[in-house]
């Protein structure tokens, strides 16, 4: 057969975008055409026409100027309501308090001390820790006989040859940030007038830098004629903030028998009441006698002079702490009588360390927490159930069983904090009712405790006392450590 040379397909490579074919089958094409190049893209700002036309229009644009102004007006508008709720809402007024209002009184016998060798410079060694503490005033006693009149005070003081050492102890104290005061109690002192001696001696002893005197609603300068005359004398020493010069009242009898019918006077010429909260007798009290003493301070109701609380009675030693605790958070001021436990001389023993861990503790949580300083006092009807009894029988709440009369509570609060003190002073534990006192936040964290062994939080409904166990806890609502 001839051969076909003007066939194309025959014996000739494929055109450009053909295919190879074999036995009549197509392959892979043997030519690749080149891609044409991209047009270059080139980026243009828009013009104002197409801005305006792909915004919308200057009707969108006043819609998003007035949607950012309400966004401002809004945001300013919440910020204003915010600063205006924390302005209107009730805040509890902070109360300026005088020196003695936030001091702790001390009261010391330093004869003792001046009476044996070098007696005098270990006393004076020991004001720096007494300070470290948290003692703010000294109340020095038994340095005059009750046979010297006031007139003759520096006299005596003179003539037996404890004024340098006096004078030395003032100015060490003065050193040690410690105010001082000086204990006329039960001294023969003038209640009809003042001479001109004793205004004299009195002057002395201000000049001296003494704070102020004690005298006991016995004495017959417990009154207001007397007292008036004291006044104009401790007037002339006032000088700045806390250098005001005072006068304590030691109540000795049941009820303070007031100078004058108006309250304002009786404020002007007595500054502060020292009160027991015991009564004194010669054998260690029972825990409901005990019980019961408290029980009528904590609801008698007296705030016509500042108050100044000590222990009193004797109590058997394990109710001293408890005591103490009481002491220390009651509203007003603390005054301690001399105890071993707080003398650096003595050899700190484990319990001696852990009283002194004790009463540091609470005076500085009284120190920096408003609500123990000046808050509000609420005392609270007690009811709880023996850790034996049944539960039937601690139910009850409107009614203080009879098997636990010897525990007692109270609030100190001020605005949003709350110290709950609990006082066990009978000799068995008790736990709460948890129906007790429902309007109280359930948790809270332990302060401090008469046994130092409470830490961390705690529950209300879960809590146990223990016997003559005394409690400070601090309230807070759930979710919230305020």
């Amino acid at each position: 057969m001839p051969l076909n040379a003007g066939d194309n397909g025959y014996g000739s490579a494929p055109g450009p975008g053909l295919s190879a074919s074999v036995g009549g089958i197509e392959t892979a094409p043997l030519l690749i055409p080149e891609p044409e190049p991209e047009p270059e893209q080139r980026w243009l700002p828009l013009s104002k026409e197409e801005l305006e036309a792909a915004a919308g229009g200057p009707l969108w644009r006043r819609v998003r100027c007035y949607l950012v102004l309400l966004f401002w007006l809004a945001w300013v508008a919440m910020l204003a309501t915010a600063i205006a709720i924390i302005v209107m809402s009730p805040r509890p007024v902070v109360i300026p308090l005088k020196w003695w209002q936030k001091t702790v009184f001390y009261e010391l016998q330093p004869a003792p001390y001046m009476e044996a060798p070098h007696g005098l410079n270990v006393l004076c060694e020991q004001l720096p820790y007494l300070r470290s503490l948290g003692i703010g005033t000294l109340i020095l006693q038994g340095l005059f006989s009750k046979e010297v009149s006031a007139s003759n005070l520096t006299m005596a003081a003179q003539s037996s040859g404890t004024l340098p050492q006096i004078q030395h102890l003032l100015t060490e104290s003065n050193k040690a940030g410690l105010k001082v005061m000086l204990d006329f109690c039960g001294l023969d002192l003038n209640g009809s007038h003042v001479s001109d001696t004793e205004q004299r001696s009195l002057r002395f002893w201000l000049e001296q830098g003494v704070a102020g005197f004690a005298i006991c609603d016995t004495d017959a300068a417990y009154s207001e004629k007397t007292l008036l005359e004291w006044r104009d004398v401790l007037v002339e020493f006032d000088g700045q903030e806390d250098e005001e010069r005072i006068v304590v009242v030691k109540q000795t009898q049941h009820v303070l028998l007031p100078l004058n019918n108006s309250d304002q006077i009786n404020r002007t010429l007595v500054d502060v009441v020292m009160r027991p909260i015991l009564p004194s007798s010669h054998h260690p009290l029972s825990a409901q006698e005990v019980a019961d003493a408290i029980e009528t301070h904590l609801q008698t109701k007296d705030e016509k002079i500042w108050p100044s609380w000590t222990a009193g009675g004797e109590v058997s030693h394990d109710l001293k702490r408890l005591l103490l605790v009481l002491t220390m958070t009651l509203p007003g001021s603390p005054a301690l009588q001399y105890d071993e436990d707080l003398d650096q001389t003595q050899d700190k023993g484990k319990e001696r360390r852990s009283a002194v861990t004790l009463f540091t503790s609470l005076s500085h949580s009284r120190a920096r927490e408003e609500a123990l300083m000046y808050g509000s006092f609420t005392f609270l009807p007690f009811n709880t159930s023996s850790t034996n009894s049944s539960s039937s029988s601690s139910s009850n709440s409107t009614v203080s069983s009879p098997s636990s009369p010897t525990v007692l509570a109270f609030l100190r609060s001020w605005g949003c904090v709350h110290f709950l003190v609990l006082l066990n002073v009978g000799s068995e534990p008790h736990a709460l009712d948890p129906a007790w006192a429902p309007s109280l936040p359930e948790a809270g964290v332990f302060v401090t405790s008469s046994g130092l062994d409470r830490l961390g939080s705690t529950s209300l409904y879960t809590l146990v006392l223990k016997p003559h166990e005394a409690i400070v806890i601090k309230l807070f609502e759930g979710g919230s450590y305020s």
